[in-house]
């Protein structure tokens, strides 16, 4: 049976970065986040997608020791690879 999820840009949590488990897919787990505050930089050992549904997303992560930043919209993807050091910056 498959799963429709139609009320993801409703979403919202208790707390800043507070998800909702959506799925395991080979492993990996599927999570939306809804937050109005940053999160610290980090680096994760598998690879992490990140989908803007609403609002708009500074995300900066470095690459060489040089630090870059792109802001991502609604409709925009980030992926970080394995290794790659990111923080997500909500914006307004």
């Amino acid at each position: 049976m498959p799963t429709i999820i139609k009320d993801a840009r409703a979403f919202t949590a208790d707390r800043a970065w507070g998800a909702r488990n959506l799925a395991l897919v080979e492993g990996a787990s599927v999570r939306l986040h809804w937050t109005n505050q940053p999160y610290a930089w980090h680096v994760n050992n598998g690879r992490e997608v990140f989908v803007v549904m609403d609002g708009a997303v500074e995300m900066r992560y470095k690459s060489g020791g040089t630090e870059s930043r792109v802001t991502l919209n609604a409709g925009d993807i980030f992926i970080a690879d394995v290794g790659d050091e990111h923080a997500a910056h909500p914006l307004g």
